[in-house]
């Protein structure tokens, strides 16, 4: 068997991560808001765990965080939903989308941010390591793994062009 038939795959399902926050005094800006460094923090921790579970080991790195989008204002007394998933593997490295709504009480969520991380796992010596290969089952994986190899393909532009 060769090295890529060895590989376990994974489902987006078995590594999918969700984080819910109520939004307090200690989370706010200057002006009434979510600070926007704790929705980071936040984010950074979901995508850390979504590729901890995919990867199947707690050593994973951040790479590379694209299209933070803020979309609404979140404030006090809201309730945070983060919803993270892989949409994209590489070799050593994954793509974590990360939905963030603001939930009602009546249970209805509304998207407030998307953002994009590009996760690695490494080994003791903080080497790349491989990981499990991703199992598509829904059209909608299908159609987010589409976009994800088109945010790769424009990563790799952007390094090529000194980004």
């Amino acid at each position: 068997m060769t090295e890529v038939q060895d590989r376990r795959k994974k489902t987006v399902e078995a590594s999918m991560t969700e984080q819910v926050h109520l939004i307090m005094q200690q989370h706010l800006n200057g002006g009434g808001r979510l600070f926007g460094g704790a929705l980071m923090q936040w984010l950074d921790e979901v995508a850390g765990v979504v590729a901890m579970r995919h990867a199947e080991t707690y050593r994973v790195v951040t790479a590379a965080v694209d299209n933070l989008q803020f979309k609404h204002a979140i404030y006090e007394g809201e309730i945070v939903v983060l919803k993270g998933y892989v949409t994209y593997v590489g070799r050593t490295s994954m793509e974590v989308e990360i939905d963030t709504y603001v939930e009602q009480p009546d249970g209805m969520r509304h998207t407030v941010n998307r953002a994009f991380f590009v996760m690695v796992a490494v080994d003791e010596d903080q080497k790349p390591i491989q990981v499990p290969e991703l199992i598509i089952t829904t059209e909608a994986e299908k159609a987010r793994n589409e976009a994800a190899k088109m945010r790769r393909d424009m990563r790799r532009q952007r390094r090529e062009n000194g980004f």
